[in-house]
């Protein structure tokens, strides 16, 4: 049967699914200190930072969305995570209370013989036992961000799609057998090598479309595999889901591992492209937590190609031969090939 449930909302901090505010020095080498991180790692990761609370950006909550990491200066803003710098210079902590410091990651020196104040250490006695940087060792740095940014990625979920009403097929292509089973069925053994049986689901049409496994239905109409994703979304946007049609008969271990293995995280999806191909093929394709804005976007907008939304958006793309993501959506389709099966 479907499931149906309260709406979930995406996991956020105070601004941002990832941040980190940094307290302990004044703007001007709290801004430096940011700059030179964002540097090292924009290359791979989404990243921004806040200095002061005079930005049009703290209230956009697509932009937001789509960051792997935000640095916030401790001076306006607060955050889940925190890191402190130890400067001599800049007494902030004597007059203020700790109760901002709930979660911090590690300390920075600014000194070489920069020290924690006895007041820190009484209200909160386990920073002692904080890993410690020297605001110079910035590689150091970076890579524990890094790892903090890796702690915070989306589980993986997968989703089969078989809502379609196959009408050019003219039975129902989920049933359809090429490996000795329903081709569903197939695929959701094919995924379970990979993903936890309790977080593979298919996408139902209706609640008419009656199945013993875990299902999500469509809360969309006539939407096609746009609203089956969307739908899945509704129903957790706290996870990447790994989706794939039933129509796609030549998807194999192999191939499912590769994109797993490539899978990038910072992009909005990880997806295959055929050779030669202007387009990537949607329904095989990791669609990462922060491609679900981009999708209600692109509703809202009437766009409802999901092969457009993969092309003007930033994805990790595969280059495979055709034939391992071809379709197959007619009776003559079926015909011609369910011979190359083994069944």
């Amino acid at each position: 049967m479907g499931n149906k449930k309260k709406l979930i909302k995406r996991v956020f901090g105070n601004f941002a699914v990832n941040e980190i505010a940094v307290f302990g020095s004044n703007d001007v080498i709290i801004a430096s200190f940011f700059q030179i991180i964002k540097e090292k790692l924009q290359k791979k990761y989404f990243i921004d930072f806040f200095i002061n609370s005079d930005i049009s950006r703290i209230k956009d909550v697509f932009f937001l969305s789509q960051l792997d990491f935000l640095l916030l200066n401790g001076n306006y803003f607060n955050a889940n995570q925190q890191i402190l710098i130890l400067d001599d210079n800049f007494d902030f902590l004597s007059s203020q209370n700790f109760d901002f410091l709930s979660n911090v990651q590690f300390i920075v020196n600014l000194q070489n013989n920069a020290s924690f104040s006895n007041r820190l250490i009484n209200e909160y006695p386990s920073i002692i036992n904080l890993i410690s940087y020297n605001i110079k060792d910035i590689d150091s740095i970076c890579n524990h961000i890094k790892n903090l940014i890796l702690e915070k990625i989306a589980p993986l979920f997968g989703l089969v799609l078989i809502g379609g009403k196959s009408s050019r097929m003219g039975s129902d292509k989920s049933l359809l057998n090429y490996h000795g089973k329903p081709q569903r069925d197939f695929l959701v053994d094919l995924l379970g090598g990979f993903i936890a049986s309790n977080n593979i689901f298919l996408s139902i049409r209706d609640s008419k479309q009656v199945t013993s496994l875990q299902s999500i239905t469509d809360n969309f109409t006539d939407l096609g595999p746009f609203g089956g994703i969307c739908s899945a979304f509704m129903f957790n946007p706290n996870v990447a889901w790994l989706v794939i049609a039933t129509d796609l008969p030549f998807v194999t271990t192999d191939l499912l591992n590769l994109l797993i293995s490539k899978r990038n995280s910072s992009k909005i999806a990880t997806t295959f492209i055929g050779a030669n191909n202007d387009f990537p093929e949607p329904l095989i394709t990791i669609w990462e937590p922060k491609a679900y804005p981009i999708l209600l976007l692109s509703l809202s907008h009437g766009e409802l190609s999901l092969s457009k939304i993969l092309n003007n958006n930033a994805v990790e793309v595969i280059e495979v031969d055709n034939s391992l993501i071809r379709n197959v959506n007619t009776k003559d389709d079926f015909d011609a090939i369910v011979g190359d099966f083994t069944v």
